[in-house]
């Protein structure tokens, strides 16, 4: 799909519809895209685009997982446009997580190091294809910065994982802290 269709195809979405599709998601996504479950992302006000690629990732098998691999392979584009723009209009809650004061203030200078916020945005709030990364689980966090970093964990255009290849375990560790601890 193009691109430069995107954005009229997110005009098209139907929150309602997404909101009725996206029952089955709060299960492990929590209630209106807030995850309770530590190694899932939350999905609320994550960018529409952001999570309709992922669900293709999913559908078209070039990002696996258990439970997500079945589940989108089912959906449709209208399904998944529906669903993410569903998500993206959702209020994010903060989860429970207090962060070790020294290694956030660690995480938040490896982050302006790299410029994480040049492509998620200064708040880490993200923009188009790229996910909000405020205030999601430290786990899954983890997981996911340790996946880019050692090739388990495709991203649509490699460049998380070139991102990655220079942080340290330490680094990884210390920024989660920062970013899960965002509010």
């Amino acid at each position: 799909m193009p691109a430069l269709l995107l954005p009229l195809l997110a005009g098209a979405a139907d929150i309602e519809a997404g909101r009725r599709k996206a029952e089955v998601c709060v299960a492990c996504h929590g209630p209106a895209g807030n995850a309770t479950l530590p190694g899932v992302p939350s999905l609320a006000a994550q960018p529409a685009m952001y999570v309709f690629f992922q669900l293709i990732q999913f559908r078209e098998k070039r990002r696996n997982d258990a439970q997500m691999s079945p589940f989108a392979a089912n959906l449709n584009d209208r399904d998944m446009q529906d669903i993410a723009a569903y998500f993206s209009a959702q209020q994010p809650t903060a989860p429970p997580f207090v962060a070790d004061p020294a290694k956030a203030a660690a995480g938040k200078i490896v982050l302006d190091a790299h410029h994480c916020g040049s492509c998620h945005l200064p708040g880490l709030t993200g923009q188009n294809h790229i996910p909000r990364l405020a205030g999601q689980h430290y786990d899954y966090l983890l997981k996911q910065l340790l996946g880019f970093k050692n090739g388990s964990r495709p991203d649509i255009d490699g460049t998380m994982s070139m991102a990655a290849q220079p942080l340290t375990e330490q680094d990884i560790e210390h920024l989660a802290h920062y970013i899960a601890g965002l509010k």
